[in-house]
Parts: C-alpha cells; sequence; structure tokens
C-alpha cells in the first residue's frame, strides 16, 4: 500500500482504490480478497493507486472509500448464473439490482459504507463493481477452479479500465 499521494480539497489521498472483499473463510465468496493477493504480485502499481484487502471489514471500509477519487470493489456476488460470469456494475446499477440479488453481509456492508460517505460528502466521484458470480460458498479455504481460472480475467479488466483513466501498471 502506497502513501497518501496528492492534496485533493475531498480529501482523497488516492486518484483510485482498488477494493478486493470476501469471507476467505467460505472458498469462492473470498474471491475479492484472493485477486488482490493475485494482482499485487503480478503487477507494479504507482503511487496513486490504493489496492485493498478489505476482508469482511464493514464500516471499517469508511476510510478506504473517503480516501480515494475513484474506486473499484472485486467481489463475488450470488446471481442466477452461470459460475464464473464476470459482470460489471456501476454503483447505481449495483444498488437498483440489489433488491434481486442474494448478497452476503460483507456486500450489504459495502453499500451501507458507500451510502454513508455520501452522506459526509466524502464518498468517490465513481464507484465500479467487478464481480464474478461463485461455484463454491462453502465453509473451506480457497477458490474453486472456476474461478481460479477468473482472476487473470478480471485482472485483465482491471487493468483496462486503469489504462482508460491514464494509469499505467508495469508487469512485475
Amino acid at each position: 500500500m502506497a502513501g497518501p499521494y496528492n492534496n485533493d480539497p475531498y480529501g482523497a489521498n488516492f486518484d483510485v482504490g482498488v477494493l478486493g472483499v470476501g469471507n476467505l473463510l467460505l472458498r469462492d465468496d473470498g474471491f475479492g480478497v484472493h485477486f488482490i493477493r493475485y494482482i499485487e504480485t503480478r503487477h507494479s502499481f504507482p503511487d496513486s493507486v490504493w489496492l485493498m484487502d478489505g476482508g469482511t471489514a464493514g464500516i471499517f471500509l469508511s476510510s478506504f472509500f473517503e480516501g480515494v477519487k475513484r474506486a473499484v470493489v472485486i467481489d463475488a456476488v450470488l446471481l442466477d448464473e452461470t459460475p464464473g460470469t464476470i459482470l460489471r456494475f456501476s454503483h447505481e446499477e449495483l444498488k437498483a439490482r440489489s433488491a434481486m440479488m442474494r448478497m452476503s453481509p460483507h456486500q450489504v456492508g459495502v453499500l451501507e459504507v458507500l451510502e454513508i460517505s455520501r452522506l459526509r460528502d466524502k464518498a468517490p466521484r465513481q464507484v465500479d463493481f467487478f464481480t464474478v458470480v461463485p461455484m463454491d460458498i462453502s465453509t473451506g479455504l480457497g477458490l474453486s477452479p472456476v474461478l481460479e481460472e477468473r482472476l487473470p480475467c478480471v485482472a485483465s479488466m482491471l487493468l483496462w479500465h486503469l489504462d482508460g483513466l491514464g494509469i499505467a501498471v508495469k508487469a512485475c
């Protein structure tokens, strides 16, 4: 994790924050956390990007959201789609669909923390969710083979997204 990058009037210290959330004890539910570990070992990010393993921190994620201008949240979301399906949502799209989704407690916490940050006028200007449909959320460690194979795909999506924002990431 890099130190503060700039002096933003809204208090954001980083241009972009990438947050991986999930419960490592529920196999594929931990996809976001596994993703952060995966990408950190393969790429070198500039100081303007904050990578964070958010686990199941809930309300404690407010400092992350209030410290970035833009955020990307990586997570597993239960939808009636084929396991391994990768979907991208804006914050607004995810809020609109949340009533139809079966969400785990950390996901509800992320949406709530974003709303609290918004009420405090400290929310990121843009929030995107890169999600994957889990295959196995039973108790256990490690990702299913289906989601393990999705790590490079989501990494490519993130790198393409960052490139579009003018942020160059180097391979290690």
